[in-house]
């Protein structure tokens, strides 16, 4: 079966059914699968990293250059908390929905998507109501200097009450790619990406609203995602997994395990907003504004350059998941092998970009700031040297998470961060200056690399195992 079926006059194409389209995940080529999956998370991601990337952009031209950039990249390790607990929920709530639904138990997992809706949207309440009074302590926490403070309050809060509904949009998100649908779940960043850059033109370089009006933007590309995302669900026909009244009251039975499996990502991204706490503190007292400013035009690029890897990965987690529950090693192992070698394709032109135009990135930021431009563009050189050995170490931390297996998937994903840069970053910059911060990043993706090679083949070796042990008892059943 394809993923598109033609009829019997052999003209016509004809979309499967939700129910076929999930069940194809189990007996799909691999290869085309993959793709079908991969490549929409790849636009999406890049749309939902574009509500950063913009505002950085018109900010850098329109509101403050160095010092609005300075901004935004002081704030980011804030938003980054509310998109942990995104990731803490959403990707949790779909490796167990992938396996249920590998195991034929789609009841239950609605039931888990319901819960999952639940705490999408309380949790990052919670969350806004305790910081939202306590803004300005929170940004001099953060490396905030006096110059940069006053655009970055009036950035963030506007920004903090959206969290909340990213955190709907990209944990639904996760489970419409779960369910067979991955460009549903594409164009709903799309669209709020579009919405985004647009309404950024209009109130930051037509209108002038400055800092505000970069966040209203993002406000509304939310928001018009969101409603994309609730709309496949409580439709009729669209979804096939369904949003149901008894299933949002959060049950015990399931939240703990939420929790645990998405604990590995949540804690990815909580240690990266420590990570950015720690490098922008260590950069204010090294560069100041300036070099505030060039990390993040350095965090900018970075999505662009690691969110398609990420996305092979999440591309590959649904087909794992399901192939996993169904017992189908053999389709588990080669959806690993072509999701790593897609991503290290991919990461190995990123770095040939990075290599011979790092000027012209940069200038995309800001061109009017030399002494900006000059640091940035010397410093995503050394930062990204080891980008080709990322995407390897990504796809196998996710197929970790995708299998249910949370310790595993957490220690690998938090090698890099906690193992590996926060401590060069702690140590370098005391003898090297600011060479030092850049240097952390290429010698912990190495590091990072390393730790994760010797764990996966450990576990390609114990799904072999089970592989030859499926096919042994399969030929035995024959002969009998």
């Amino acid at each position: 079966m394809s993923i598109f079926n033609r009829n019997r006059d052999n003209t016509k194409t004809v979309k499967p059914s939700v129910a076929e389209r999930t069940e194809m995940i189990g007996t799909e080529d691999v290869g085309k699968l993959l793709r079908h999956f991969a490549l929409p998370a790849i636009v999406a991601m890049l749309a939902n990293a574009s509500y950063v990337i913009i505002n950085r952009i018109f900010v850098g031209h329109a509101v403050g250059g160095t010092t609005g950039i300075a901004a935004i990249t002081i704030c980011f390790p804030i938003m980054i908390i509310f998109m942990s607990l995104s990731m803490l929920i959403g990707v949790g709530a779909t490796t167990l929905i992938s396996i249920r639904l590998g195991q034929q138990k789609s009841n239950e997992a609605e039931v888990i998507m319901g819960n999952a809706l639940s705490l999408l949207f309380f949790l990052p309440l919670l969350c806004c109501l305790g910081m939202y009074f306590y803004i300005e302590p929170l940004l001099l926490f953060f490396g905030a200097t006096e110059s940069v403070l006053p655009y970055a309050v009036e950035y963030l809060k506007i920004m903090m009450p959206a969290m909340i509904i990213m955190s709907v949009s990209m944990g639904m998100n996760n489970v419409i790619r779960a369910e067979g649908s991955p460009v549903v779940a594409m164009l709903s960043q799309v669209l709020g990406g579009a919405v985004n850059v647009c309404f950024n033109y209009l109130f930051v370089m037509r209108l002038g609203f400055g800092m505000q009006g970069a966040a209203l933007g993002a406000v509304l590309g939310q928001t018009f995602s969101c409603i994309w995302v609730m709309s496949y669900f409580l439709s009729p026909s669209r979804s096939y997994l369904k949003i149901r009244a008894a299933n949002l009251l959060p049950r015990m039975k399931y939240v703990p395990s939420i929790m645990i499996i998405g604990f590995a990502p949540f804690a990815m991204q909580v240690t990266a907003s420590v990570q950015n706490l720690i490098l922008n503190r260590t950069l204010s007292l090294q560069g100041g504004d300036v070099a505030l400013a060039a990390v993040g035009i350095i965090g900018s690029l970075a999505p662009i350059l690691v969110m398609p890897i990420v996305g092979f990965g999440q591309g590959a987690q649904p087909i794992i998941g399901y192939n996993y529950g169904a017992r189908q090693y053999d389709r588990v192992r080669m959806a690993l092998k072509k999701a790593t070698i897609y991503a290290s394709i991919f990461a190995v032109c990123g770095w040939i970009v990075i290599q011979m135009f790092p000027g012209a990135l940069v200038s995309i930021f800001t061109n009017n700031e030399p002494e900006t431009v000059a640091l940035a563009t010397y410093a995503i050189v050394i930062f990204f040297a080891m980008l080709p050995v990322v995407g390897f170490q990504i796809v196998c931390a996710g197929y970790f998470q995708a299998i249910g297996k949370p310790v595993q998937a957490t220690i690998l994903s938090l090698a890099r961060q906690i193992l590996l840069f926060i401590p060069l970053l702690l140590i370098l910059p005391r003898f090297m200056g600011l060479d030092g911060v850049w240097i952390s990043a290429p010698v912990s993706d190495v590091a990072a690399a390393m730790i994760t090679a010797g764990w996966i083949f450990a576990e390609l070796r114990r799904t072999g195992m089970l592989t030859a042990k499926a096919a042994t008892a399969k030929t035995q059943a024959a002969r009998a």
